[in-house]
């Protein structure tokens, strides 16, 4: 009798076991569903920012130059003096204590069930600094190339970065060097070759052969420079940083931000440059008020674009985010042609096409790595069912 009251009890727990994981899967259903599409909801939105950002900052940047503007510490600037505006949505996200929703695979390499120390305010302090000389840096390169180099030139030398990110992926996030990565470093060099050779290119104004080769090296370097900052964003994140909120790009944006404004500044009082702000404004050839909102709407777009860039670094890599970049890139010529008057030549013409082939064999190359991402993760899944069943 005793051992079928036992039975009998073993039974019922077994039972409500099986009840409660029943109920446990219904209620985690919805939340795993909600976690889905807030992650693709990022995505999109990160994705959106980059490219109307990016398109629309670089056209303000060529009519700024167009019009009659010349400062290179200015257009600088302008790249990132919006940061303050950052402000609303990180007290928003802040007040409103929004949950980290992050479910990707990459992702989940950066979660941990132990609790980590936050970063010292020492490294935290190193890294938005060298981040904001970087993004400085690189703005500084981007403004020579703009005044000198016709949009459409300017853009398809900028898909270089590419190349670059291929490189620096490789050495500091675990990138795979592909055929298919490396076919298209050749292609790209080879389309911002065929530029490179082109001395009769002209900005706002007519440029010396020497110039039209600073502004290319220029824009080549900042290329460079924007793929390391990309990179070495993403090793900020996961190794240093070690956050899952979303907050954390606009916090890292901000901050980096605040420090490429305050050497954009420096340099402009350091040059001199600010004495010749009011001739400017007064010589702009479509007015005081043109120019002000030319300036202030550059800025807008810059650090819109900016917030997408370490939004999609965040949710994805640094490596799909310059792909994203990339997109944008054939775009600007065909709106140069329109708005600037840009000659379109055979040679810009060829370029445009093996830039776009070079940006589809990393379009492909992606696609490849998702698929044996997903291969691996079912496979992953499987062995853990077989476990669990066994």
């Amino acid at each position: 009798m005793a051992e079928l009251q036992e039975l009998h009890l073993r039974i019922k727990e077994v039972q409500e076991q099986e009840s409660s994981k029943h109920a446990t899967s219904i209620t985690k259903q919805p939340h795993t569903r909600l976690q889905h599409w807030s992650w693709w909801l990022k995505v999109t939105l990160s994705i959106t920012f980059i490219l109307s950002g990016q398109t629309t900052g670089t056209l303000l940047g060529r009519f700024y130059y167009h019009e009659g503007g010349n400062s290179i510490w200015v257009a600088t600037l302008v790249s990132a003096a919006a940061f303050p505006i950052l402000l609303i949505p990180l007290l928003l996200y802040r007040f409103l204590n929004i949950p980290s929703t992050t479910t990707t695979t990459r992702r989940t390499t950066m979660a941990t069930t132990t609790a980590r120390p936050p970063p010292s305010f020492s490294t935290l302090a190193f890294v938005y600094i060298s981040l904001g000389l970087l993004m400085a840096g690189d703005n500084v390169m981007y403004s020579y190339g703009l005044f000198y180099l016709p949009v459409s030139t300017y853009s398809l030398i900028c898909t270089t970065q590419l190349a670059f990110n291929a490189v620096f992926s490789y050495l500091f996030n675990s990138q795979k060097f592909t055929p298919l990565i490396f076919n298209s470093i050749v292609i790209l060099t080879f389309s911002a070759s065929l530029l490179a050779i082109r001395s009769d290119s002209k900005g706002s104004k007519e440029v010396s052969a020497a110039n039209h080769v600073i502004g290319f090296l220029c824009t080549v370097g900042a290329s460079a420079g924007l793929a390391l900052r990309l990179s070495l964003t993403q090793f900020s994140l996961e190794k240093v940083l070690k956050k899952e909120r979303f907050d954390v790009v606009l916090e890292i944006q901000f901050y980096t931000s605040a420090v490429t404004s305050c050497v954009a500044v420096i340099g402009l009082f350091a040059s001199g440059g600010w004495r010749r702000l009011e001739g400017e404004m007064v010589g702009f050839d479509k007015g005081r008020v043109v120019y002000v909102m030319t300036l202030v709407w550059a800025a807008v777009a810059w650090q819109v674009s900016n917030v997408g860039m370490v939004g999609l670094i965040f949710e994805v890599s640094s490596l799909f985010t310059n792909v994203i970049g990339a997109v944008g890139l054939p775009i600007v010529p065909v709106l140069a042609v329109v708005f600037f008057q840009d000659k379109m030549d055979g040679v810009k013409v060829v370029s445009l096409l093996m830039a776009v082939w070079g940006f589809l064999s990393y379009i492909y190359q992606h696609y490849l790595d998702d698929c044996e991402s997903k291969k691996t993760t079912t496979a992953d899944v499987s062995e853990v069912s077989d476990v669990a069943t066994a």
